[in-house]
């Protein structure tokens, strides 16, 4: 009988390390890391499973996700522009699911989930604009910019961040957004007269605005509502949507294909999806719009209606192909230089 007892325990000691193995969720989280925390705290708090979160930028979460392709690390990928999100579901990196959320969501979050074979979702949404630093355009005497076009007047020699399109999925929709704007020719050459004014191509695309708040630049090309959350701490900024138009994003949330713990993956989906949980997000200086119709957008939030939006392509510029050819010509031609 020892023989069997020992086996039994054996057996039991295996169940108790496969259960707590099982309450465990690794996370990438592709937002602003304040915001990040506060999702895996109020998560932790509700939920018996343990978060082990990342911060990596949209860019480096879809290389993370990509190298780890036949043998997944991640669980979950929250956050950051919709095209990476896209690339993944296009690559077979993502894995379909339908939450029984997804009635609750605006129309622009299910058609993000629906134009993904249901491999995404949208969690957000927000437009591309800038943030200037009051002051300093003041001390220089510079004229604030309305407009793209602007953006390549001499008195701005050095005075602007914006982050590259590699790692950021902020400069990517940038990139897309002034090629559906101007055509990719023109768009290309937009971005070569405006090097001339770029101090910085950051890794982070919040990181521009942030510098610009610190008064370490004086312009930072970003979501607007990053610019938002800095003028709402008090610091001079401005913010601004382009006159001619701009693209937006759909921040997205994808379950990974091979996710060692997807129940609790799923159990995060869902959760994360839900009105209160989406209307706590301004406690972390979040000013996207939620996608739950239910929940409350930010009262400092830009208004999406007031903004002139272009007819953003999430189909070609989250295409694959599309995406890597227009990130090879900015490396050669405006990363490279």
């Amino acid at each position: 009988m020892k023989p069997l007892k020992l086996t039994l325990a054996g057996a039991a000691a295996l169940l108790t390390a496969g259960a707590a193995h099982a309450q465990e969720l690794n996370l990438i989280c592709s937002a602003d890391v304040v915001i990040c925390e506060l999702l895996v705290e109020q998560f932790e708090a509700g939920h018996d499973i343990d978060v082990n979160m990342v911060r990596l930028s949209s860019g480096e979460a879809y290389a993370k996700i990509r190298a780890e392709g036949r043998n997944p690390q991640t669980d979950l990928w929250w956050g950051g522009t919709g095209d990476p999100h896209l690339q993944a579901a296009s690559d077979g990196l993502t894995m379909e699911y339908q939450s029984p959320m997804l009635e609750e969501l605006h129309e622009w979050a299910t058609r993000q989930a629906e134009l993904s074979g249901y491999r995404t979702v949208g969690v957000y949404s927000g437009a591309l604009g800038w943030g200037y630093n009051t002051e300093i355009f003041e001390s220089k005497g510079i004229t604030p910019p309305t407009c793209w076009a602007d953006l390549l007047d001499p008195s701005l020699a050095g005075e602007i961040q914006i982050a590259d399109p590699n790692s950021s999925g902020t400069a990517y929709t940038t990139l897309a957004t002034l090629v559906q704007l101007m055509g990719e020719d023109e768009a290309f050459a937009f971005l070569a007269d405006m090097d001339a004014n770029v101090s910085q191509y950051t890794k982070s695309g919040s990181a521009p605005v942030k510098a610009a708040a610190r008064g370490e630049t004086g312009l930072g090309i970003v979501f607007m509502h990053d610019a938002v959350a800095q003028a709402e701490e008090g610091f001079p900024v401005e913010v601004v949507a382009p006159c001619e138009g701009t693209g937006y994003e759909i921040g997205s949330m994808s379950l990974i294909e091979g996710a060692q713990n997807e129940t609790e993956a799923k159990t995060f989906y869902d959760w994360v999806l839900g009105a209160d949980v989406q209307s706590m997000m301004p406690e972390a200086g979040s000013f996207q719009i939620p996608s739950n119709a239910s929940a409350t957008p930010p009262e400092a939030a830009p208004n999406l209606d007031d903004i002139k939006l272009i007819d953003y392509d999430f189909a070609q510029y989250g295409d694959s192909e599309r995406r890597a050819g227009l990130l090879a010509r900015w490396d050669e031609e405006i990363g490279g230089k």
